[in-house]
């Protein structure tokens, strides 16, 4: 990573559990980075919320596997990313979270890929968290039931001014 990026904390699993969670987040940078190598159980979507709010969160994304497209947009309880490989494989999320720590909405830009055991997909997506709080708090989990799966990793990174 950039001189400007300082680890914060990282997490791998030893065991399948319902969440991650990075919590006391300094608000001494500008902006925050998660760099995530997940599995889940049941094929659910990945999901963040920051601060433990369920409200105030919408998304617009495209889609693409190499032989269709799409794209979609709407709101939920919480930033839903894309749906959790559950065979032997990861999905690789590039989370960057804007501002976190300034008083105006927070928004965030999202990049994953996946390999399904010789098809892919690739998701692109911005988000929107209506919420004028810094946020202190992020959970990762997933979205309906079921785990993140054992080897799942996160790193929370600070992105100091340049």
């Amino acid at each position: 990573m950039p001189a400007t990026y300082e680890p914060i904390a990282t997490t791998t699993l030893g065991s399948a559990t319902a969440n991650i969670t990075f919590s006391s987040i300094p608000s001494t940078y500008t902006d925050l980075k998660l760099i995530v190598v997940a599995q889940g159980s049941l094929g659910n979507q990945f999901a963040i919320q920051f601060n433990g709010s369920a409200t105030g969160y919408s998304r617009t994304f495209i889609y693409g596997d190499g032989s269709a497209a799409a794209s979609d947009r709407g709101s939920a309880t919480s930033v839903r990313l894309d749906y959790l490989p559950t065979s032997t494989n990861f999905a690789f999320y590039d989370i960057d979270i804007f501002s976190y720590a300034g008083s105006a909405n927070k928004t965030l830009l999202a990049r994953s890929s996946k390999d399904l055991n010789g098809s892919g997909e690739v998701h692109a997506q911005v988000s929107l968290w209506a919420n004028t709080s810094a946020i202190n708090e992020i959970k990762l989990f997933v979205s309906s039931s079921g785990n993140l799966n054992s080897g799942t990793t996160a790193t929370l990174y600070g992105i100091k001014s340049a």
